[in-house]
């Protein structure tokens, strides 16, 4: 008979399995409340407390009491499931039970999280029985309730593509929303960051251009998970002064936090067992004890595999449907169903993308496992957070997969634990980006000279939109003259003009555009037979049609994806900082790269290995872009030519995966190059470039770093357990070499 073992048994367990390599405790916190403050409309008192809240945390309180009562910008910060949601949801409800006019709006980075918030204010509003109406509006919305949200709607729910790409240029048809606009709500502020983050702070701008237009002065509420520096992200973003709310009073149980790290399977070249396997034997034990679980994978084949194999493993345990994927691209009303099912105890477990890692409401599970680091330490907490109920122990499991960074995380916990999470950093004032936007706000109103946009003078650029006939300049203002609409044209995702549009084919009698993405970035990744992921699905590209920017997809499932070579030529333009070392100097200014791609690799999900290949047959692309970089004035004389090309070679490939982690970006934002004899040079150096136009600042950070990032890729090659170098550090082996003790020694020499 199998004995049900409970979540304290199974964690005594675990403690005895071997491949835990570090095992940390969080302490349990008592919930800080205040009373309810008088000021607040009983009837939103009572369905509160139809809800069980009779007190507020210290962090709500403070929220309502700073807004409502000083009219002051906050930023609040807490933990994912603190209820931060009743942070922004009590100021608006109060300012709008108040005077019916009032007006709300919120921003939200996805539509699920849009529709999520929707229907949990909509509850409120029913227990409140005052009539609040709240619409979301996004591609979605049908044009009937379009018309309605334009006129009544108190609270418009909606994201920043259709701010910028609906909303603003429109505003004439909004006239009851901006004139009596009293809050916007900014929620999940951290996924504002790099290029998408630059472009939202200039949608802001336009936006505050016309509220100041229509005579309204709205209270910004913005909300974030933790990072670094969210007053300074929440200031650049919103052009206004900010009070930091950061006394989170929620309770939490004791949590556990554990680095497993697969066993050895080839000790030469320290391949270890693949983390997905390693995933479905530590999640089976809880599931079938019947411990809701939640598991992380990276993208959506990931998810599919392990959903797969976890199901067989237990369907005789406790049934197949009791285990559920969860990932963009499914149909909101199968999310909603997953949801419930979690919040009601009827799915024991899920497995998902981190499209949960944003705060949807499932309730709290208690088990968590990720499938490899998910690339930052803000995203890491955050996917923890949700396992953990208010009372009583959770765990947390990171399982190591076999790239660089994971292994430096798990063989470098305290970096993990110690660290502050990473600063998001956003650069508004990228040109090519402000040009943009410029355009879009004289589309939406005239420009007085004199005029602000930001803190950099703009007139010279006006001047240049005149020149360019895009402007008319008549009687101190600038008037848009153009037949084009410009919010068209701007996609808020990317940095360049004349983006490669995705159109999928799956269903030929559904043709639909899924995504698009800037041409410097299409040419490694849309290429002819290239695997594209988006939002976790795997799409074939069948045709790149270039001169006309499209490229075809069709939904396929392999397991395998495609890494091409780019051919990739630098040339310093402008030297804008130096600081000279020992044996090195490190630089930071403007490069052009050219870039052509020559071959694509098809390597596989698992081990990494390389199944295939094929040739890309694309034009030269040329990318201006900030850049830092690194170069040896003098190296040892006893390395050979071919051999310091391949230690340069594999400490780009360090630095690749450990730049990401001191910068907050994705992997494909930063790319690294080694050059044997530099152009402007002919000396040995290292480039790591911002992978956009004109920049957006991270080069720069590199350039502020470069000793933590060289302290960190040193740790790196030195922790590794192989013998001389292996695909979790410097790259395959070169033969005969001592490769890591030289690759040590030359980053010590920077």
């Amino acid at each position: 008979m199998f004995r049900k073992k409970n979540l304290s048994q199974l964690i005594e367990e675990l403690r005895g399995n071997g491949n835990i390599i570090n095992w940390h405790e969080v302490e349990p916190q008592e919930a800080k409340t205040r009373p309810i403050p008088e000021s607040v409309d009983p009837r939103i008192r009572a369905a509160l407390a139809k809800r069980g809240i009779e007190q507020l945390y210290t962090h709500q309180y403070t929220a309502y009491e700073t807004t409502v009562l000083k009219g002051e910008h906050i930023v609040a910060v807490t933990p994912t499931a603190s209820g931060k949601t009743l942070c922004y949801n009590l100021p608006v409800l109060q300012t709008i039970a108040n005077d019916d006019v009032s007006r709300a709006l919120y921003l939200f980075p996805t539509k699920a999280l849009a529709q999520d918030q929707k229907s949990e204010l909509n509850e409120i509003i029913a227990e409140m029985g005052i009539d609040i109406k709240s619409f979301t509006y996004d591609g979605d919305t049908s044009p009937a309730i379009r018309q309605i949200v334009k006129s009544v709607g108190h609270i418009v729910i909606t994201n920043p593509d259709m701010l910028h790409s609906a909303i603003l240029p429109h505003h004439t048809k909004w006239v009851s929303l901006f004139s009596n606009l009293k809050y916007i709500i900014i929620d999940e502020l951290h996924t504002y960051r790099g290029v998408f983050g630059s472009h939202v702070a200039n949608v802001i701008r336009r936006l505050k251009r016309i509220c100041k237009f229509y005579g309204s002065n709205p209270i910004f509420i913005c909300t974030s998970a933790t990072i670094a520096n969210p007053k300074e992200l929440a200031e650049q973003l919103t052009g206004s002064p900010m009070r930091l709310i950061d006394d989170n009073g929620a309770p939490r149980g004791r949590k556990h936090f554990v680095f497993y790290n697969p066993p050895i399977v080839n000790k030469p070249l320290n391949i270890r067992k693949s983390a997905t396997a390693e995933v479905n034997h530590v999640a089976k034990e809880f599931l079938a004890n019947k411990i809701q679980t939640i598991v992380f994978a990276r993208s959506r084949v990931r998810v599919e595999i392990i959903l797969s194999h976890l199901q067989e493993l237990i369907k005789n345990d406790i049934g197949a449907k009791s285990i559920r994927g969860y990932r963009g691209g499914y149909l909101p009303n199968q999310r909603r169903e997953i949801e419930r099912g979690l919040r009601s105890g009827d799915i024991l477990g899920v497995v998902s993308t981190n499209a949960l890692e944003l705060g949807v409401d499932i309730g709290q599970l208690q088990v968590c496992i990720m499938t490899g680091y998910p690339g930052s330490v803000a995203s890491t907490w955050q996917q923890a957070g949700r396992a953990g109920r208010r009372h009583g122990e959770a765990l947390v499991v990171m399982v190591a997969g076999n790239t660089p960074i994971d292994q430096y995380i798990v063989q470098n916990p305290e970096y993990f634990f110690d660290r502050s999470p990473e600063s998001a950093r956003i650069n508004p004032e990228n040109l090519i980006i402000l040009v943009d936007h410029l355009r879009c706000a004289a589309y939406e109103l005239p420009f007085k000279k004199g005029e602000e946009f930001g803190p950099l003078e703009i007139e010279e650029l006006l001047e240049y939109l005149v020149d360019e006939k895009v402007l008319h300049y008549a009687g101190d203002t600038f008037y848009w003259a153009n037949q084009s609409f410009p919010a068209s044209e701007v996609s808020l995702r990317s940095a360049a003009q004349e983006n490669v549009v995705i159109v999928d084919q799956s269903d030929v009698a559904n043709v639909r555009i899924i995504g698009e993405m800037d041409r410097f970035s299409a040419m490694t990744l849309l290429h002819d037979e290239a695997i594209y992921l988006h939002e976790g699905v795997q799409y074939q590209v069948e045709k790149l049609d270039w001169d006309h920017k499209k490229a075809y997809v069709r939904e396929v499932s392999v397991e395998y994806y495609t890494d091409a070579n780019l051919a990739v030529k630098l040339k310093v333009l402008d030297t804008d900082r130096t600081e000279h070392r020992r044996t090195a100097s490190l630089h930071y200014g403007d490069v052009v790269v050219n870039a052509m791609p020559t071959i694509f690799k098809k390597i596989k999900l698992t081990t990494f290995e390389n199944i295939g290949y094929g040739p890309i047959s694309l034009p030269e692309e040329e990318l201006h872009t900030s850049s830092t970089w690194i170069e040896l004035k003098e190296t040892d004389p006893g390395i050979g030519t071919k051999t310091l090309e391949q230690l340069l070679l594999g400490i780009s490939n360090v630095l690749r995966h450990i730049v990401p982690i001191h910068v907050m970006c994705d992997r494909s934002d930063i790319h690294v190059v080694s050059q044997i004899r530099a152009e402007h040079t002919q000396l040995p150096t290292i480039f790591i470039y911002d992978h956009y136009p004109g920049g957006i600042g991270l080069a720069e950070d590199v350039y502020k770093r470069f000793d933590e990032i060289k302290a960190s890729a040193r740790n790196l090659i030195r922790r590794c357990p192989c013998e001389d170098g292996c695909p979790s550090c410097i790259g395959t082996e070169i033969e005969g070499l001592s490769a890591k003790q030289k690759s040590i020694e030359l980053l010590a020499g920077l």
